[in-house]
């Protein structure tokens, strides 16, 4: 990390229970550096364009597609290409908790 670099602050208001995913690896974006995401349960229209089996498989492209329609701090399409991919992942597995019921949220271990 710079000695300049800064954390992006979260720029959008969201719901207090949108998980928050704290990074492995930071993203530098110029003297900027994101070090978590906060995701928000996307609707219909930040799912359009997307197949939803691809999401639910984790597919690379559906991911990148759908986190800067969803993320904050806002994510471009560059930011989504420098994710870590244990990042990737991470972020990966908590979308698809939001196709999830809500019992079979609440049945998974904690």
């Amino acid at each position: 990390m710079s000695k300049n670099a800064q954390p992006i602050p979260d720029t959008a208001p969201v719901p207090a229970q949108s998980p928050r995913i704290e990074l492995d690896v930071p993203i530098q974006r110029g003297e900027q550096l994101i070090e978590s995401l906060q995701l928000r349960k996307p609707d219909a229209g930040s799912l359009r364009g997307i197949k939803l089996v691809d999401l639910l498989q984790m597919d690379v492209g559906a991911i990148s597609t759908l986190l800067p329609r969803i993320t904050t701090p806002i994510l471009t399409a560059a930011d989504v290409a420098k994710l870590d991919p244990a990042d990737l992942v991470a972020v990966g597995q908590e979308v698809v908790t939001f196709f999830m019921s809500k019992a079979t949220r609440e049945s998974l271990p904690a």
